[in-house]
């Protein structure tokens, strides 16, 4: 059997924990916490980076950073999962659909202008699959009308934007490390703040609330509440877990990008031939081969292949339900919306199999399979 996705281990996951548990610290915030930031900010150039317990977590905590207030509105694909848009209606705001790429199933920034209104407040890219939006042009409009861009990259770890990495880019930045990620702890995420003025209210919004940090630092005389917040820091055994696996990121990253490389090279003659398309990486990404995904010609054939593929024991996904388009999207637009391509491709869009221990003969099998579908 091929599932979906398999968690891993890679290197000293196991043994780290251990050392957590020696260390007598497993609240969070201690040793093993410290490194995963100081890893991120070193390697990924992040200005300030708070480990949290999800990617969920980094994008209420944005939220509130972004003193979102009832009435004001954020714009988000319709294409991308709840968490994006739940953090911002738990606020009070309301979700602004953008219709996506044809290309990068990325938020199709040419639209951004004609939604923004007095009430905007937020624009929250969402860098599907690894692969970057137009940040250049989004950053400029925020700049214009005075927006704040918060980077869902939960998904973007690691790739980057003309040379600069994903959640680095926008005033703040979301990362994950759920089980299905390039980078895994079970559940686990960042937020990344690029944004001086945000850096002291996000430790204190982690830390329920409190001036934990800056007692501790010496700056304050009590240990007290003064602003909202909740428990949003990771605990000390997932920042273990999690190190082991930054430790090894160049080793993840290249096996995942020979898996990708390996599907597509091996698909190409069925794209060729107009079976299916393939994913389109512009050339000032740099993917980090988060996912491989096919576009097929209809939902019919979409749910063919899929028990195509169970029948040999192989196991392909798909996603999103657009936003727009569930129950509870429809109290935030009940006049119907139409954003052809979020609409389409959703319907068409399947998830191959990708993870950290696929191996070539995996992927030869899976292609293979997916061949005798469009050719017996």
């Amino acid at each position: 059997m091929i599932p979906f996705n398999r968690p891993y281990i890679v290197g000293k996951e196991l043994s780290y924990i251990s050392q957590a548990v020696a260390n007598g610290n497993l609240a969070g915030d201690g040793p093993f916490t410290h490194l995963c930031t100081q890893w991120m900010e070193q390697n990924l150039h992040a200005k300030h980076t708070l480990l949290v317990h999800s990617c969920t977590a980094a994008l209420e905590m944005a939220a509130i950073l972004c003193d979102i207030q009832p009435g004001d509105e954020v714009i988000l694909p319709s294409y991308t999962f709840v968490s994006t848009a739940n953090a911002f209606v738990l606020r009070g705001a309301k979700p602004v659909f953008v219709d996506i790429r044809p290309d990068t199933m990325n938020m199709d920034e040419n639209q951004l202008e004609s939604l923004i209104s007095e009430k905007t407040k937020v624009i929250c890219p969402v860098h599907y699959a690894g692969v970057a939006c137009e940040m250049d042009t989004i950053m400029d409009i925020a700049g214009k009308h005075d927006l704040i861009v918060v980077e869902d990259a939960a998904q973007g770890v690691c790739a980057t934007y003309k040379q600069r990495f994903l959640g680095t880019i926008g005033h703040l930045g979301c990362y994950s490390f759920h089980e299905t990620k390039n980078f895994i702890s079970g559940e686990g995420g960042a937020l990344v703040v690029n944004d001086d003025r945000f850096r002291e209210r996000a430790c204190i919004l982690r830390d329920k609330g409190t001036n934990r940090a800056q007692f501790f630092r010496g700056e304050s005389d009590k240990y007290t509440w003064v602003d909202i917040g909740s428990s949003y820091l990771a605990s000390e055994l997932t920042a273990a877990f999690l190190y082991a696996q930054l430790e090894e990121s160049q080793k993840i990253s290249s096996s995942r990008i020979n898996i990708w490389n390996h599907y597509h090279s091996e698909l190409r003659d069925l794209e060729e031939a107009g079976y299916l398309h393939l994913p389109h990486i512009p050339p000032e990404c740099n993917q980090n081969a988060h996912m491989f995904y096919i576009l097929l010609d209809s939902n019919k054939v979409r749910e063919q292949l899929i028990k195509h593929l169970k029948r040999h024991d192989i196991y392909a996904v798909f996603h999103y339900v657009p936003l727009h388009s569930s129950p509870m999207g429809k109290k935030f637009h009940p006049q119907e919306r139409h954003l052809p391509y979020t609409e389409a491709l959703s319907e068409r869009l399947l998830r191959l199999p990708c993870y950290y221990e696929l191996t070539d003969a995996d992927v030869s099998h899976i292609t293979g399979i997916v061949k005798d579908f469009f050719t017996q």
